[in-house]
């Protein structure tokens, strides 16, 4: 008997998860189901899973809708139904079309329409007219009652009680935006789509055996059968699998010479073991397509990393897809790549944000739109932003909804309407909320998608999978992760701008040349590394100063240790204090010293986790391999998770250990979760974190402008500036004959680029550029008017700005030559002329503008001051008793120090109170940090950006100084003159 339902996974709408539906299926006496989500399959992979799990025949399809109105609903007879029903969907997602009221003539796809719709269309072979119960009476009456060999039994299911209707109820809602009384019946599934037994179908349908002989046909023509045990990516890349693997080894020998120009023997064996792995795996097309996007992006001058598990392998170090040398850092392929795995290790390869895009377009041209896509991702309905969407359908003031969200425990049973909010609430908690893409997996299978999944178009204009990245997995795709980041981007643009201005050439795979060098160990040692990826934080500089930090090795290690998890077990501070004293600490216990004597017995990265439960509470590698998920933030796993922990203690009580000894190895274990990298993403990060420091410690000018144009570095952009400044630069403020749209280096002068300035128009800071580069220079303020054209608010932003300096003529008297000469215009447009007439001269009095007014304008249009220091700006002349570089002589003693806030974290305490790190610069523009405790921080908390004068004491941990702060106050700028 055909029972088709609704999940959750038509989103907003289904009440029931994929589990509960077969809970009810079996309460119910159902031995077949069919899925039928609306205008999406997401949910049916999952579906089938726990079907074949539960003994239940699955039967894929969907309901197609244009809004609320339904069209119809389909059922594939098989896979190539399955197919057809995906590819209707997705043609007219990607089109961004509205579907047709009929449906096309599918070859094996059984079509439904609702009762009423279509009585005077002929119906093909394998369309039916659906009655549900509630039709019954109306069947009766209609001429349909002659002619049943078109009609089916019609049950669909979205809820299974009065409590889930009223969830289906908040849930519409929710989606429609609009208060729960102005819900229409149109927006609503009908209240009668409940499970229902057979006998009772069979109840209702007694006088019309025909339609029950029908729904039954009907039934026994569908199946749905999947393989989730094979591989689903590309198989080859060549066209056979023979010619891949005579493809792949000879660029893997090609890039060994690159690599190993000297040749070296142990690793030409492991070249030789690992390609034999590969090719006995079948995995030769897997890497032969990670070679194939990086040989197109180097081809482009797109610089990259190379991430991943797959760090872990030298043929993907010699193929450039990795910087990281496995054979240096003892990286085990077999971890990841071993004959008893049955998929590839991942590939994250990372490009700047300006590249990402382009390397995606390829990707999708060079192995078709039909068998690529972009892995989808679903947000979920979690937390307090639940109480938010509900305070909405109530109707709720928005103090009262912000109180339900910041105070929920006090609110709970206010009133009968809070305390409905938190019983729906409840019931909708990690529901599927909106299908959105995933930071950047992309999939390339060998057959065409539609065999699993409907695509989605979002705004990024690829075709997108409708399930996420824990469904690929499970039915046997490999994903290839582009993503974008922007310390790749200010790398790129560093390289660019030295080949552009100086005709300098870097290689930025020459990683091993970066390691050996000088100048980066100093950078290192001395945590110089703002701007630098991933090392610039001032927890990781403080890091690097702690561990007197100078190499390759040591900086893997930091980069891994700095993660929440190890600093928050306080393994963090005891890894420093054991690097210090290697030989002042006893190992837990033997294992530890044999498996983890490289990091003092301190578990740093994922692989020592899994040592530690392999060796010490000996679990097998399975078990390990599901540790390693977790901690990568699958949840998936949760539930094995908790079988693994009862099986670590029970194996640690079976060899004897402690109950002290077992608790303390699994705390250190636990709080891991979530936080921990494997040693190859270390040594990825590590790569390119000696990149950067290569160029900011030869090129640091050239080095900076790309940082400062990349964004998105820690720090706000005016600490870039300053740190240019650190290095030698003459910051430049905008100038409309000097400037680029972005930040520009002419020899050590640093041009601040049009994009900083407040309120600027792009267009019109594009149009000064152009109309430059075509004629020339301007030659002073009429000219620039008459050549660009310009509004007077636009043209007082760049006179403030002081970008017509090269006039030599003040602001001031500049905005009234502005003023006199646009009169009442307010948008000059340009006028072409062959020759300009002659202008009105004007005579104006001398005006000045002193510069703390040029600093206030600076402050206003681009954030900083550059005419003079923000110390100037302040009513005091005290400067502090000592500067960042006197901290080291003054530990122990109660200082005063006067610091520009650059930034601050906040912590809790294990007492629940907040505390916080600052960060600062003195007046020379060195850095300093802060510590304030809970107790100073109640009397002398932040206030807001600005320079502080710090009472505290000197205090110094591994050679790093920082302020305990006693007291702290912030110090009061002279006021703008013309506001006085």
């Amino acid at each position: 008997m055909l029972q088709n339902v609704h999940s959750y996974f038509s989103l907003r709408y289904g009440t029931l998860s994929v589990e509960e539906l077969f809970v009810q299926a079996k309460k119910f006496g159902h031995e077949s189901l069919a899925i039928t989500d609306i205008n999406n399959s997401m949910g049916v992979m999952d579906f089938v899973k726990h079907a074949c799990a539960n003994g239940i025949s699955p039967i894929a399809g969907m309901d197609f809708r244009n809004g609320d109105k339904p069209l119809y609903t389909c059922i594939a007879r098989n896979i190539e139904g399955f197919r057809e029903i995906n590819e209707w969907r997705t043609k007219h997602n990607l089109e961004q079309t509205e579907l047709p009221p009929l449906a096309p003539n599918f070859e094996h796809v059984y079509v439904i329409y609702p009762f009423g719709e279509v009585e005077n269309k002929h119906l093909n072979e394998n369309e039916f007219i659906g009655v549900r119960p509630n039709n019954l009476r109306k069947l009766f009456s209609s001429n349909l009652r002659y002619n049943q060999d078109k009609l089916i039994m019609y049950n669909p299911v979205t809820f299974h009680s009065k409590k889930t209707y009223a969830l289906h109820r908040h849930l519409r809602a929710i989606d429609n935006n609009l208060l729960l009384d102005q819900l229409e019946n149109k927006h609503l599934a009908d209240e009668s789509e409940l499970f229902r037994t057979k006998d009772q179908l069979l109840y209702f349908y007694k006088d019309y055996p025909k339609i029950i002989q029908n729904s039954e046909r009907l039934q026994e023509n569908c199946s749905f059968s999947f393989d989730f045990k094979a591989l689903k990516n590309k198989k080859t890349f060549t066209g056979s699998e023979y010619d891949d693997k005579i493809f792949l080894e000879k660029l893997a020998r090609e890039g060994f010479k690159y690599r190993y120009p000297k040749g070296k023997t142990n690793e030409e064996q492991r070249l030789v073991k690992e390609l034999d792995i590969i090719f006995k795996l079948g995995f030769s097309a897997y890497f032969l397509i990670a070679w194939d996007i990086i040989r197109y992006s180097m081809s482009r001058g797109f610089y990259h990393v190379g991430r991943g598990s797959g760090a872990n392998s030298l043929v993907a170090y010699c193929l450039k897809i990795t910087d990281v040398d496995p054979i240096e850092l003892n990286l085990y392929f077999e971890r990841f790549l071993n004959p008893k795995r049955t998929s590839p290790p991942d590939f994250d390869i990372d490009y700047s944000w300006k590249d990402r895009d382009d390397v995606q377009d390829y990707i999708f041209k060079r192995y078709g739109k039909d068998y690529t896509a972009l892995l989808g991702a679903t947000s979920t309905f979690k937390g307090k932003s639940i109480y938010r969407e509900l305070g909405k359908v109530y109707g709720l003031p928005k103090e009262e909804i912000d109180r339900l969200v910041d105070h929920p425990a006090q609110m709970v049973n206010e009133n009968h309407i809070t305390k409905r909010i938190f019983e729906i609430g409840k019931m909708m908690s990690d529901f599927p909320n909106i299908r959105s893409i995933h930071a950047g997996g992309v999939i390339i299978s060998e057959k065409p998608l539609a065999y699993y999944t409907a695509l989605d178009l979002p705004p990024k204009g690829f075709p997108t999978t409708q399930w996420d990245m824990y469904v690929a997995d499970d039915i046997g795709f490999e994903k290839f992760d582009i993503l974008s980041q922007r310390g790749i981007g200010h790398i790129n643009e560093c390289i660019e701008i030295l080949a552009r201005n100086r005709k300098i050439i870097v290689d930025p795979h020459q990683v091993d040349m970066f390691k050996k060098d000088e100048k980066v160990k100093q950078l290192l040692q001395k945590g110089e590394a703002i701007g630098c990826f991933y090392v610039e934080s001032p927890a990781m500089r403080g890091l690097l100063k702690k561990l007197c930090c100078d190499n390759y090795i040591s900086l893997v290690a930091a980069s891994s240790i700095i993660r929440p998890g190890v600093a928050k077990s306080g393994m963090m501070r005891e890894y420093i204090l054991r690097f210090h004293n290697p030989n002042g600490f006893s190992y837990l216990h033997p294992v530890m010293k044999e498996q983890l004597e490289e990091t003092y017995g301190i578990m740093v990265y994922q692989e020592d986790v899994l040592k530690v439960c392999h060796h010490f509470a000996g679990l097998d590698l399975a078990d390990a391999d599901v540790l390693r998920r977790i901690m990568s933030g699958k949840p998936r796993f949760k539930n094995e998770f908790e079988l693994i922990v009862d099986r670590f203690f029970t194996n640690c009580r079976q060899r004897g250990y402690s109950e002290e000894l077992t608790n303390e190895v699994w705390r250190q274990i636990h709080s891991f979760a979530g936080y921990s990298f494997s040693k190859a993403h270390s040594a990825s990060y590590a790569v390119e974190s000696f990149q950067s420091l290569y160029l900011k410690a030869h090129y640091p000018l050239e080095f900076m402008v790309a940082v400062i144009n990349n964004f998105g570095g820690f720090y706000r952009t005016w600490v870039y500036f300053n740190e240019a400044k650190r290095w030698g630069a003459n910051i430049e403020l905008p100038c409309v004959n000097n400037s680029q749209y972005v930040t520009s280096i002419q020899g050590t002068s640093i041009y601040i680029g049009f994009i900083h300035i407040a309120n600027l128009e792009n267009q019109f800071a594009k149009k000064i550029i152009k109309e430059r580069e075509q004629n020339g220079n301007y030659l002073n303020l009429d000219d620039f008017i008459s050549r660009v054209g310009a509004s007077q608010e636009q043209l007082s932003i760049l006179i403030r700005i002081d970008a017509f300096r090269f006039t030599g003529i003040s602001k001031v008297q500049l905005l009234w030559q502005a003023k006199l000469f646009m009169g009442k215009v307010k948008t000059l447009e340009v006028a072409n002329v062959l020759f300009s007439p002659p202008r009105k001269k004007f005579e104006l009095p001398d005006l000045t503008q002193s510069k703390l007014e040029d600093a206030y304008d600076e402050l206003e249009l681009i954030d900083f001051p550059v005419s003079m220091s923000a110390f100037d700006m302040l009513q005091t002349k005290f400067r502090g008793e000592i500067m960042a570089g006197q901290m080291m002589q003054f530990v122990g003693k109660k200082v005063r120090m006067m610091g520009n806030l650059v930034t601050m974290k906040y912590v809790w305490t294990v007492k629940s109170e907040i505390m916080h790190f600052g960060t600062f610069l003195d007046a020379k523009g060195e850095f300093f940090d802060s510590v304030n405790f809970p107790n100073s921080l109640k009397n002398y908390p932040f206030k807001g950006r600005g320079i502080y004068l710090i009472l505290g004491t000197i205090t110094e941990e591994f050679g790093y100084p920082s302020i305990t702060v006693e007291k702290m106050a912030k110090m009061p700028f002279v006021a703008d003159p013309r506001y006085r």
